[in-house]
Order: C-alpha cells, then structure tokens, then sequence
C-alpha cells in the first residue's frame, strides 16, 4: 500500500521540479539591466537549413556589463545570425565587423523595468497554476487508490498532507526565483 502512495509522490515531486525548471528557463531570456549569454542563448537561428538555438551555433560572451558578444564557430553564418537577432523581441540592434556580432544593451527606463517586472510576476503566477493542477491531479490519484482499497483513510490523509507540504516548498522556491529577478529588473 506505501509503494502506491510512493509513486503518486514520486510523480508529484517530478512535476513540481519541471514547473519550477520552466520558470528558471523562461525567465532567463528576460532581459536585465546587464547583459546575460542567457539573454540570446535560445534565440532560433535559420542556419543550414535548420533552426537552431543560438548557443549552438555560436559562442556568446559579455566583455562589458551592457554589451554582449557573439561569435559563429562558423563566419559564414554571421548574417543568419544578425537576421536572428534582429527578428528577435529584444529590441537589440547587432554591430557586425564580419566575425563577431556585438550587442549593445542600452539602460531599460523606469517603464520598460515596470513592465518587465509585470511580465516576470505573471510568469511565475502561470508557473503557480502549473503547481496547483499538479496538486490537483496527485490528490485525484490518492483519492482514487484510497477507493480502490490501495491506500488506508490514514495513508491518503498522510498523503495529502504531503503534497500540499511540497506544495508550499515549492510555491516559496518560486517566490524567491521572482523576488531575486524582480530585483535584477529594478537595479540599474
């Protein structure tokens, strides 16, 4: 009877850790006031054919707080890169010299860090939904082996106990990821 409740935790755990994962992921490619490799790093590049993701193709670097730099391991390819870049939604004009593209990040107004900050708070409120529907699910299924005579009342009660207690752990770790990128966001 444990072995079932072990399982429904077990997938639980799982999904809490890959909305928090998504959160971390998502939220790197929000831009700061300094500049982060993350910034570009998932940026689609149509190059050979493919799309592919910017740290794939090239090697991306930050020689000043506000600027970055970017490197095809191919020269090549700098041009399908720059269009890349210039097709994103960061706003980023690129400055090419033919081998490297540098990018100049220029300091974000009190609005856009209102905004931003905005964007970065309804992330993580749809990443709180995400924990919430997994709670819902992993209660369902204890509920269900409770029925189905694989849990004790004791056992699903102990169960939910559970869950709700790695809710709450989870939902603080999220509450501190959006307050450190909030932070970030505000300072110059």
């Amino acid at each position: 009877m444990e072995e079932q409740a072990e399982l429904i935790l077990t997938d639980f755990k799982d999904k809490l850790e890959k909305a928090v994962h998504h959160l971390v992921d998502h939220l790197k490619g929000i831009r700061t006031g300094h500049a982060s490799p993350a910034l570009v790093d998932s940026i689609k590049v149509e190059a050979y054919g493919t799309l592919s993701p910017l740290n794939q193709l090239a090697n991306i670097s930050v020689p000043e707080p506000r600027q970055l730099m970017v490197k095809p391991f191919d020269p090549s390819i700098i041009k399908d890169v720059e269009k890349a870049l210039l097709t994103s939604d960061l706003g980023l004009m690129p400055n090419s010299d033919g081998k490297v593209l540098r990018l100049s990040l220029p300091p974000l107004s009190e609005e856009q860090r209102g905004k931003l900050a905005a964007k970065v708070k309804e992330i993580a409120e749809s990443s709180r939904v995400a924990l919430r529907n997994a709670r819902r699910d992993a209660n369902k299924h204890a509920d269900q082996a409770k029925k189905d005579s694989e849990l004790t009342e004791d056992q699903n009660h102990d169960l939910h106990d559970q869950i709700q207690d790695d809710l709450k752990a989870a939902e603080t770790r999220i509450d501190a990821i959006l307050a450190k990128k909030t932070k970030e966001i505000m300072e110059d």
